[in-house]
């Protein structure tokens, strides 16, 4: 089944990918960490993107582990592949359905399975075809319930609002991070672990409205194609400049998505 990437790989998505990749390298550290990756294992990372993961994993499991990263957008992985293939990193162009004949120790996905409406069959794929017997199925991805600014600005509660609908107006699920373990149990796998990671923007800090208001970028025709907002309520020109304007009006600290992850036993 081939399913749809709503976000796009043009060079504006691709500088938001990676602006969203710093702001949750260190939750994803620390979830790559508590779910047992570590020096000599050989890793499956699937979805791959840019390659954000697969470094973070080369340098956990070192050179002498190994690291496989797939994704079946050619522009992000031939991103990817400049950036990162060497040493103990390679990436194969492919489908998230890919069986390949090799057997890993772990497979780590990140926000991959929201994007899935067959995320458990692709999960199942991984117990079965591409994990060894007791290694590890690592799922980390975004739950958008927690999005909020303190005190409240009406401005990011709308674009979060957009954002959420947009997303589910293309078959994703924005909040599926709060059902990770559910997904994994239902997979098959064992001795399931999970835990969120709430990020913080201080007031003033100008990552918190970009990477919102890149969001809503990304997401613009379908926002207003399906009847979400309009074009005059989004402002999407200016919707960066006037959501930083509010946040810093009001003091307001900015909270990002969750970033959850669970682990669980093949």
């Amino acid at each position: 089944m081939k399913t749809e990437y709503v976000l796009g790989s043009d060079p504006q998505e691709i500088a938001r990918l990676d602006a969203q990749a710093a702001a949750i390298a260190g939750a994803s550290d620390a979830l790559l960490r508590a779910s047992g990756i570590g020096p000599g294992m050989r890793v499956l990372d699937l979805g791959t993107g840019l390659g954000h993961v697969a470094a973070q994993v080369a340098a956990l499991v070192g050179p002498s582990g190994a690291v496989v990263g797939v994704d079946r957008e050619a522009p992000l992985l031939a991103v990817a592949q400049q950036r990162h293939a060497a040493g103990n990193v390679r990436f194969v162009e492919a489908d998230v359905h890919v069986r390949l004949n090799e057997r890993f120790d772990a497979v780590v996905c990140r926000l991959l399975l929201f994007h899935l409406p067959d995320a458990v069959d692709v999960l199942r794929v991984q117990r079965s075809h591409h994990l060894r017997p007791g290694g590890t199925m690592l799922a980390i991805d975004y739950d958008v319930a927690g999005t909020r600014a303190e005190p409240p600005v009406p401005l990011l509660q709308s674009g979060h609002e957009w954002v959420d609908a947009a997303f589910r107006a293309a078959g994703a699920n924005p909040r599926i991070g709060s059902r990770l373990a559910v997904l994994l149990r239902d997979a098959g796998f064992g001795d399931v672990e999970t835990f969120g990671i709430q990020g913080y923007f201080a007031p003033g800090d100008p990552a918190g409205p970009a990477l919102l208001a890149g969001v809503v970028r990304s997401l613009y025709k379908t926002i207003v194609s399906a009847g979400i907002a309009t074009a005059e309520e989004v402002g999407i020109d200016t919707y960066e400049e006037r959501l930083r304007s509010e946040l810093a009006a009001a003091g307001a600290v900015v909270m990002p998505p969750t970033v959850v992850g669970a682990w669980g036993r093949a």
